[in-house]
């Protein structure tokens, strides 16, 4: 017998599978940024309507794949609220 597996639960898989497929796509003058942005759109009600109708779990599970996914947007993110917090320039590390 095969478990059901729910709505959101789908949709989520279907979001990561979308967005490793845009990731393999060539981009050189954008950098995918506009779909990293339509990814996020959809993906952060997505990541709240999987914690609120299968478990914690679930949506962290989703969050650490996303972020693995998006991971150029999730280091912008770090290093802005870096900068917001301890209110000073953050030096680029390469």
């Amino acid at each position: 017998m095969i478990p059901e597996v729910s709505l959101p639960m789908t949709l989520a898989l279907a979001w990561l599978v979308t967005a490793n497929v845009i990731a393999m796509f060539p981009s050189p003058k954008r950098k995918h940024w506009p779909a990293a942005y339509v990814l996020m759109a959809v993906g952060a009600p997505l990541l709240v309507w999987l914690v609120r109708e299968d478990s914690w779990l679930a949506g962290a599970v989703f969050l650490i794949a996303a972020a693995s996914v998006l991971r150029w947007p999730v280091r912008f993110l770090l290093r802005w609220l870096r900068r917001v917090v301890l209110r000073r320039p953050v030096e680029e590390s390469r």
